[in-house]
């Protein structure tokens, strides 16, 4: 057996041990949780693999000592208190016992990582219960809404293209999708976990993770009742956009790395540029002993979100191949202004993926992400006109204009 297989099944067979244990968890399931479904997964997979190689009765043996150890665990249960159950233990046992088996087997490297991972897994039983008890019902749904997303709708999807432009895959079109439905939960969870308390730069990091525009604006309607604030508005506001820059470029690395080279440099220097510019209205506002709120967010998991955002990424897919085609690159360029309005990420992605087809030239490319990037800058500056007071247009627009103008002088010289 390949190392890297084996250990590609473990950890595939370990984070669905661990979803499933999730479940059951919320649930105060007496008998298994989020340890005892992991190790149990874990011990399938290492039944199937020694399988192979000692014959398949080792895997109907698994099989039977899992029975076994549910009736005990049934047994137990009848006569004592539900906290009091569990089969962890046992089934640690026999999962080392399996781990000692693939070690003579000669798969060294997966056998020393199950048995780290059973090790750490059992060591810190009171961090795991503990952050499943600080999920809601509404937490556990985006997780298990993700699953869905993921886990189900993504593989039986068609891998193949369709269009007159021959460019949406529908696979394709849902990987991204889960891809920034996945970058939005990450987000979300943390800002349950610390949204309440976050500091300004934290704060200002989940906004850029989550949504930097719905932040601006909640942050602009915000102040605008509290104009003394605004300081405080304007860090966390920019201090998001600065992720945004990051953000892209991590996405544009994740789908398409052969064209990271190209479009990571100009957007880490916008990044950078944003950053020394927030850097200093922080040194000289010195606002940051003071806690912001950060806006409740919605559940970026839900079925109807994740469809309007495959949707918008499908049309400017079918737009950016629709408007080279009829109109070269100035096509795109107007496509680029009006789809980053409200949302780079569509944009992002399907540039990324034009690229990566070599329907677009590299160079393009990061052009047309830069120009996304700085109509949605025009946007959030708009939207802090309209519905905030007036020192926090002030605040933001300073280091915006700095940051436009710098993005201006890269289209122009590179």
């Amino acid at each position: 057996m390949d190392t890297a297989w084996v250990i590609q099944n473990l950890g595939i067979s370990l984070g669905l041990g661990l979803l499933v244990g999730l479940q059951r968890e919320s649930r105060s399931s007496p008998l298994a949780g989020v340890r005892t479904f992991p190790l149990v997964s874990i011990a399938g997979t290492l039944c199937a693999l020694l399988a192979t190689i000692y014959g398949g009765w080792i895997l109907g043996a698994g099989l039977l000592g899992l029975t076994a150890l549910v009736g005990v665990g049934r047994y137990l249960e009848s006569g004592k208190k539900p906290a009091t159950v569990g089969l962890t233990t046992e089934i640690a046992l026999f999962l080392m016992f399996l781990v000692g088996a693939l070690l003579a087997s000669g798969q060294r490297a997966p056998a020393i990582i199950v048995g780290g991972g059973v090790a750490v897994l059992l060591h810190y039983k009171g961090e795991l219960h503990g952050v499943i008890a600080q999920l809601d019902e509404a937490d556990i749904k985006a997780i298990m809404q993700f699953a869905l997303l993921s886990l189900v709708i993504l593989p039986i999807l068609p891998n193949r293209n369709f269009g007159p432009y021959d460019v949406l895959n529908p696979r394709r079109i849902w990987f991204m999708v889960v891809l920034i439905v996945g970058i939005n939960l990450s987000g979300y969870i943390i800002y349950k976990f610390f949204g309440v308390r976050a500091g300004i730069l934290l704060g200002g990091i989940l906004g850029g993770v989550i949504s930097s525009t719905a932040t601006t604006v909640s942050y602009a309607r915000r102040t605008a009742l509290a104009p003394t604030q605004s300081t405080l508005a304007a860090l966390v506001i920019l201090i998001a956009a600065t992720v945004v820059f990051v953000r892209l470029a991590l996405e544009v690395a994740f789908v398409a790395p052969a064209f990271v080279l190209t479009a990571a440099p100009p957007l880490l220097l916008m990044a950078l540029v944003l950053a020394l510019a927030t850097g200093l209205l922080w040194w000289r506002g010195s606002q940051a002993d003071e806690t912001p709120v950060l806006p409740d967010q919605a559940n970026p998991t839900e079925l109807s979100g994740a469809l309007f955002f495959g949707l918008v990424y499908a049309v400017v897919l079918f737009a950016s191949a629709a408007a080279k085609d009829k109109f070269g690159n100035q096509g795109l360029y107007v496509v680029a202004a009006l789809s980053g309005l409200t949302d780079v990420d569509a944009i992002t992605l399907s540039t990324s993926q034009l690229v990566t087809n070599q329907r677009l030239t590299p160079h393009d490319g990061w052009h047309l992400i830069l120009v996304a990037t700085m109509s949605n800058l025009c946007f959030k500056l708009a939207a802090i006109g309209v519905l905030g007071p007036l020192p926090l247009l002030q605040k933001v627009a300073g280091v915006f204009g700095l940051v436009f103008l710098c993005g201006v002088l890269l289209l122009v010289f590179l």
